[in-house]
């Protein structure tokens, strides 16, 4: 398979979210020359006529054939265009047992999904075209989530590279291996803020920042799609899950979620509007409630949000079986579910089985509006047509895939960029552990997790195949020859944790099984120890069962290490040898024991198939750490959902990011008595094997008038520029960002927020000076009317690498 071009915008200033966004180009869609007053601050009129989010959809003579077509067909016709099947491996409860293929001859399904492989999709595409009364083409979806046939690392640990290139890389390979696996449709990026590592879905999203979220979220629809859908590599994107998934009460999967419109908007919905932005061709509705109505059934969302506000043209589908799930949200029967999805702006019924049954009957006794049905079908033959499947639907069958040497490289340096060096303090006697010294006679590699290649490929690996991953021992020991000491040490779970997790698992059978012996974890933890002895420096790598713990229906209320993993980590620390610990999960864990105990620890999250090239690279100085944290790692579970950009309290406790008073004896705070306020690793934090410092920040205007703001719509009126340099001895890249604070606001705002971000490369001593632009995106929020808007205000201004930078400045914004 060719290389795919590596987005290239490391060395560029990203400014997320308008004309001058260097990372993406995407202009939002709050355009003037509407200019309203809007109570004590000014706020941008959407303007009619704007530019479509997808000129291919929009396109008049694509619409024409769509209405041509749309005009021949039975209302049987439309509604099955409407339907999706799942024909092959389930993601969710499946209890249809349907005759496919006369149902595809009828016209009465317009989707399938879990049918991959050319000869497995041409089987069904060719009764879809050449029996069919309307020859309409079928249109397959998949879970291409990190990678379709070359596994990459989860989106979590993409998200820690914080670099839209990577995402766009990873999104150009799904893409190709997907398209020729006769699959033009794949149900990623998935996009929703997580700020609570319960929720097992995390390890799929961007993390808990809306403004890092948006700029993925661009990069992976354009690195899906490239601007144009009828390319023979591109696939249509399926932004997933609108809207607030990732908000569910206690980080219980599937569970309601419930917040202020304020938030709703300029929080959660901000990464699905970039999406649209950048042209998402679908959308996927989600499980949980919103403020008490199903997502899946929310005008509000669905249609007055995504489609009047945004422009959307493309389709809706729901997710798995939620249409029917509608009935378990005590909304109404069947009939009344499957209409108000439909009318709310569901297109498409995921393994529902209610539109292809219950809709018609409705449309004839005059309950629901054909032209509803109509809007609906229009939509998905509009994405239809844009794929170029009435003209291509078949796929061309080749060659058996295998990771070629080309593909390795590729994800290896990936994979390098989403390493994060969480602490590296140094050792009395030997100095900092990484990288490692090319002194050390022996080296001892323990954990459950060194030789695991199915833990190692990540959840959700849907397509990907654990025999192409090479594991950290294999790589370690070709490295380290006889140097290499090696022990398990123990299992991934305990015989407790197997028995609780065999009654959810439907995906492969448990490792231990019912009647299997319990592993004698305490034996194989005195061999770990004994190993550890013999050597000068121990590399523990623990984490969880990314495939039973993590991703969908896969909530934890313990983050801790699972099994017997902490009781290993503490018998190997105690033998008093140098220990780094490798932490390989796809969610952040609570590492807190370890964090005072342990000098080194690396985050190496769930890393695909070049896990073990990876982590060599990092052990050894090849490349230098570079990842930044997404998401905040908890000092203990109770402070979950944690996250930087909390609103501030009229009682802010001591190490609150607030400039207003506070004491650290006073009880009456807003504090835990048990625990600090703060993350143990927070928002943005990474370490490297070089220093980096900060001169202070300044800004372009000390003053900017209002009418300026609003003046220059998406362009900069303030620049806020700042010098960083490498006061180590080795080259390195840092993330550099910057995060303001607007300190008088009509409704109150968050501590601090990201409104920029860089990631520049620095020889020793090297010196940059780095801009980053504000304008009115960076800059507004929304009010108490729900308008989004600038003030006159101060904004507050830090410049570092992480969330807890303290180079400061200010500027003001006046009347």
């Amino acid at each position: 398979m060719p290389q795919p071009e590596h987005f290239n915008m490391e060395a560029q200033t990203v400014y997320d979210g308008g004309a001058m966004n260097a990372c993406a180009n995407f202009a939002l869609r709050f355009l003037l020359p509407g200019l309203l007053m809007a109570g004590p601050g000014w706020r941008l009129a959407l303007a009619q006529g704007d530019p479509a989010p997808n000129p291919q959809l929009a396109s008049k003579e694509l619409n024409a054939r769509v209405d041509k077509l749309l005009k021949q067909m039975t209302l049987e016709e439309k509604i099955g265009q409407l339907v999706q099947y799942s024909v092959g491996n389930p993601t969710g409860p499946n209890e249809s047992h349907l005759k496919w293929d006369q149902m595809v001859e009828r016209g009465e399904i317009g989707s399938m999904l879990n049918v991959v492989g050319a000869d497995a999709t041409n089987y069904y595409q060719h009764i879809a075209v050449e029996k069919s009364r309307l020859h309409i083409p079928l249109i397959f979806g998949q879970d291409v989530i990190h990678g379709h046939r070359t596994t990459f690392p989860v989106p979590l640990a993409l998200a820690a590279s914080w670099d839209p290139g990577v995402a766009g890389t990873v999104a150009r390979f799904g893409a190709r291996e997907a398209r020729a696996d006769g699959v033009p449709w794949v149900f990623s990026p998935m996009v929703d803020i997580a700020r609570d590592p319960r929720w097992g879905r995390i390890i799929e999203s961007n993390g808990e920042d809306p403004y890092l979220g948006s700029a993925l979220a661009r990069a992976w629809v354009k690195g899906y799609q490239q601007d144009d859908l009828s390319k023979p590599d591109s696939v249509a994107v399926c932004v997933k899950h609108y809207a607030a998934y990732g908000a569910a009460i206690a980080g219980r999967d599937y569970n309601a979620a419930d917040m202020s419109e304020i938030t709703l908007r300029q929080v959660y919905l901000e990464p699905y509007r970039a999406a649209v932005e950048a042209g998402a061709a679908t959308m996927m509705s989600a499980f949980n409630t919103i403020n008490g109505v199903p997502a899946t059934a929310n005008p509000f969302t669905l249609t007055q949000i995504l489609r009047k506000e945004w422009g959307f043209d493309g389709f809706v589908v729901s997710d798995w079986g939620a249409v029917g799930e509608l009935r378990n949200h005590a909304i109404g029967d069947d009939e009344t579910v499957a209409r108000k999805a439909l009318e709310a702006g569901v297109d498409m019924d995921m393994e529902g089985n209610l539109y292809g049954t219950v809709i018609a009957a409705q449309v004839r006794a005059g309950k629901i509006s054909e032209s509803v049905v109509d809007e609906a079908a229009r939509r998905v033959l509009r994405v239809k047509f844009a794929l170029g499947l009435f003209e291509h639907p078949y796929a061309t069958p080749g060659p058996t895939y295998t990771a070629t040497p080309e593909d390795r490289e590729v994800a290896r340096k990936v994979t390098d960029e989403t390493f994060v060096l969480l602490k590296n303090d140094p050792v009395e006697g030997v100095g900092t552990l990484l990288p490692l010294s090319g002194k050390l006679k022996t080296v001892a590699l323990i954990g459950p997790m060194a030789d695991n290649a199915r833990e190692l490929l990540g959840a959700w690996a849907v397509t990907g195949d654990p025999k192409f991953v090479i594991t950290p021992k294999t790589t370690l020991g070709e490295r380290l020859g006889d140097r290499l000491l090696y022990a398990e040490g123990c299992g991934l779970l305990s015989g407790e944790d197997a028995n609780v997790l065999k009654h959810v698992d439907f995906d492969r059978p448990m490792t231990v099984e019912e009647n299997a012996p319990v592993p004698d974890d305490d034996k194989t933890i005195a061999e770990a120890v004994e190993t550890a002895k013999k050597a000068d420096v121990a590399i523990l790598m623990l984490g969880e069962p990314t495939n039973w713990m993590e991703g969908e229906a896969a909530s934890r209320v313990h983050l801790g290490f699972t099994g017997n993993q902490e009781k290993l980590l503490e018998a190997v620390v105690a033998t008093a040898k140098p220990v780094i610990l490798v932490v390989a999960a796809g969610r952040p864990l609570q590492l807190t024991w370890a964090a005072g105990h342990v000098p080194a620890i690396l985050e190496m999250w769930s890393p695909g198939i070049a896990a073990g090239p990876a982590l060599a690279d990092m052990l050894f100085g090849d490349a230098n750490p570079s990842g930044k944290l997404p998401s905040s790692f908890p000092r203990a579970v109770g402070q979950e959902p944690l996250y930087y950009a909390q609103l501030p309290t009229g009682r802010p406790a001591h190490g609150d990011l607030s400039h207003m008073p506070r004491n650290a004896e006073e009880k009456f705070m807003s504090r835990y008595m048990d625990e600090d306020n703060s993350a143990l690793f927070p928002f943005g934090w990474g370490l490297s094997y070089t220093r980096f410092s900060y001169s202070q920040p300044t800004v372009s205007r000390a003053e900017v008038p209002l009418r300026d703001v609003l003046a220059q719509g998406h362009g900069p009126v303030v620049t806020v520029g700042a010098d960083v340099k490498n006061t180590g001895s080795v080259a390195g890249t840092e993330v550099v960002q910057m995060y303001i604070r607007n300190t008088d606001a009509s409704v109150s705002q968050p501590v601090r927020e990201l409104k920029g971000f860089t990631r520049v490369t620095l020889a020793p001593g090297e010196q940059k000076h780095l801009e980053f632009p504000l304008g009115f995106d960076e800059l507004s929020f929304y009010n108490a009317k729900i308008e989004r808007t600038v003030e006159p205000t101060t904004y507050d201004v830090w410049v570092g690498g992480s969330s807890v930078a303290d180079a400061e400045t200010s500027f003001k914004v006046v009347e």
